[in-house]
């Protein structure tokens, strides 16, 4: 559907008037092979440059026939530099008489949430203390040098040995936590800059890609808990999550494994293997697969620091199992860490809900305390960091009273835990999940 304009007197030194186009039109364009999105009222067809997209395909492919103007502002900090990559893709607007929301989103909580992410901008929370993420590093490498002096001081003995995998498992985990906040490009104004240090930490000290987290991470961040965009509730079969699937797999009789034992296995086959077995085949398959070189070589460059370190104690394959127990215990960090805050909430196909409300239904708090803070990477803030990527993670804690205020007024539920019971959530969402499955597998 197109309309167009008159041009007058002099229309040719004015630039052309837009197509405008229907939501029903638009809502047309969400194929693989056909994609239109649209921001702030302009309509961009995106379906060529998709493939060009520094965050990967997929993740601006799942705004396809929406608007997707929350999610542009959310994860992009330099807004004049990507618009200039836009100006090709525009190919029209709304209609005027049309709603600036698809698919009946609220249009309320949309402005409010946009008047809240104004405020947090005059507050300046968008602005990184430098010497915040500079000292986080600093521990990092600290930890990394305590590590090869117990060893080189005390032997490879099995009580020094357990000791160093301790502190590298920490530092790993507290690396894993610093690389989030450079890949969301926090810390620095100019992404460039967000981007080299990534690789850096990423890369050199941790041995995976940049690209590969970006790609599979800013998904999640997009359309958390949505099955079929958001790769982290993609199970493979291991687990049911949510209601929606654990019903639908009961319901045509799929029982790959016994899911409602789920909450007793992911002991076995989740947090000890994701990182060691599954994600690291994926990272190393996929900067093979993509001739990502330069992400391989900073990888690279890590393994061959680990191996020059600790070859000298133990010898080639006693680093290679050394190694390996660093991300078995690492992995345990991690899984508890990620899933306290998405697992235990709603996990279903896509329903269209404006951005607040969507990351809300995804997203739940741990309590703040300074070990908390430290522990989670300020992920226990993940309720604030899915509304702003971009906000620098020692700021969360301050836009929080003004995002339980929005939460109010709309009627929104905002949930904060303790620690421990947000890890044991974890298993009483499996444990729910696995006797849905049961209960329609045996009676529908």
């Amino acid at each position: 559907m197109g309309k167009g304009g008159n041009q007058g007197e002099g229309a040719a030194e004015r630039e052309a008037p837009l197509q405008t186009f229907c939501w029903e039109e638009i809502q047309k364009h969400n194929l693989r092979t056909d994609k239109w999105l649209v921001i702030d009222r302009k309509v961009y067809n995106i379906t060529k440059w998709s493939s060009r997209h520094p965050g990967g395909h997929r993740v601006i492919g799942h705004y396809a026939g929406e608007d997707a103007t929350d999610a542009f502002h959310a994860f992009h900090r330099d807004l004049d530099f990507v618009r200039k990559f836009m100006k090709p893709l525009l190919i029209g607007e709304l209609a005027p008489e049309e709603p600036s929301q698809d698919h009946g989103k609220n249009s309320q909580i949309t402005e409010d949430f946009r008047a809240l992410r104004k405020t947090a901008e005059d507050m300046n929370l968008f602005k990184s203390d430098h010497l915040f993420f500079l000292l986080l590093l600093a521990h990092i490498i600290v930890m990394e040098s305590i590590a090869w002096f117990i060893i080189f001081y005390f032997g490879n003995g099995w009580i020094s040995t357990v000791i160093t995998a301790f502190v590298l498992a920490t530092s790993q985990a507290q690396a894993g936590w610093l690389q989030h906040d450079y890949g969301h490009l926090s810390v620095y104004k100019k992404s460039m800059w967000n981007h080299v240090v990534h690789k850096f930490i990423i890369g050199h000290l941790k041995g995976a890609s940049a690209n590969w987290w970006n790609h599979r991470h800013f998904q999640h961040h997009a359309k958390p808990n949505i099955f079929h965009k958001d790769p982290d509730v993609n199970m493979l079969h291991v687990f049911v999550l949510g209601e929606w699937q654990p019903i639908e797999y009961g319901k045509k009789k799929l029982k790959y494994l016994p899911y409602n034992h789920q909450h007793e296995y992911f002991f076995l086959i989740g947090p000890p293997l994701l990182i060691p077995v599954y994600f690291q085949y994926q990272i190393i398959m996929t900067m093979i697969v993509r001739r990502d070189w330069v992400d391989l070589a900073w990888a690279m460059s890590y393994y061959v620091r680990f191996f020059i370190t600790y070859i000298p104690f133990y010898g080639i394959l006693g680093a290679l199992l050394f190694l390996n127990f660093i991300r078995f215990l690492e992995s345990h960090w991690f899984v508890w860490v990620t899933q306290m805050n998405h697992i235990v909430m709603e996990i279903d196909r896509e329903p269209y809900r404006d951005w607040f409300s969507s990351q809300l239904a995804a997203t739940c708090n741990v309590e703040q305390s300074f070990f908390n803070d430290w522990f989670s990477g300020h992920l226990n803030f993940q309720i604030e960091h899915h509304l702003f990527p971009t906000m620098p993670r020692h700021n969360l804690h301050k836009v929080a009273p003004l995002v339980k205020s929005l939460c109010a007024k709309h009627g929104i539920k905002y949930q904060e835990k303790p620690l421990l019971r947000a890890l044991q959530d974890i298993i009483r969402s499996l444990k729910k999940s696995g006797e849905l499955w049961l209960d329609a597998y045996l009676h529908k």
